[in-house]
């Protein structure tokens, strides 16, 4: 997994906590935690997905 990637998942990760955390004291600030978590975990599909794809065409190019 890239590190780009980690990174990603863990600030998506760390996002949701403090989504969870805001709703349970009663702030809707937590709706800003989500958004952001969804835009860490596009972030992290994108760079596997990238980097599946890198990988995909290096073989191509060592075999073909």
């Amino acid at each position: 997994m890239p590190r780009l990637a980690v990174f990603a998942l863990a600030a998506c990760v760390l996002a949701i906590a403090a989504a969870v955390v805001s709703f349970a004291r009663g702030s809707w600030l937590g709706i800003l935690w989500i958004m952001m978590a969804g835009v860490s975990s596009n972030m992290t599909w994108f760079s596997v997905r990238r980097a599946k794809a890198e990988r995909a065409a290096g073989e191509r190019t060592v075999t073909g």
